[in-house]
């Protein structure tokens, strides 16, 4: 794999562990690899085999699309986030989180709604 896309994963790696925010020490705790691994993958500096980004993936909610397609858009950036949290969830927190972004959708349609009524005024 080539610097850039390392460094990419790194980063991606380290960006989504500040969001939980754990250390380099409690994600390889979590996902049961050496802290060295982990702070030579943010470096850029190892190819992570698929048994050692799997766990590292699921512990942090990562969408895959997000690590692996580095010129993505800060807008599918966001999709791909929400999408990585949800698929670690279990099904009971799924339906949680589907009810909680409806319930958000609908205020933030109203409020449009309001604010396109008063503009037209």
């Amino acid at each position: 794999m080539r610097k850039d896309k390392l460094a990419h994963l790194g980063n991606c790696i380290r960006a989504a562990r500040h969001v939980c925010k754990l250390t380099q020490q409690e994600l390889a705790d979590d996902c049961h690899v050496a802290i060295k691994t982990i702070q030579n993958i943010e470096k850029g500096q190892m190819n992570p085999s698929f048994e050692i980004l799997y766990p590292i993936v699921n512990r942090l909610g990562i969408s895959a699309n997000i690590l692996f397609n580095p010129e993505i858009s800060d807008e599918d950036m966001d999709i791909e986030h929400l999408i990585g949290k949800f698929q670690i969830c279990h099904p009971q927190e799924r339906k949680f989180m589907l009810n909680t972004v409806d319930c958000m959708t609908e205020q933030f349609l109203a409020q449009h709604s309001e604010s396109d009524a008063e503009k037209s005024e």
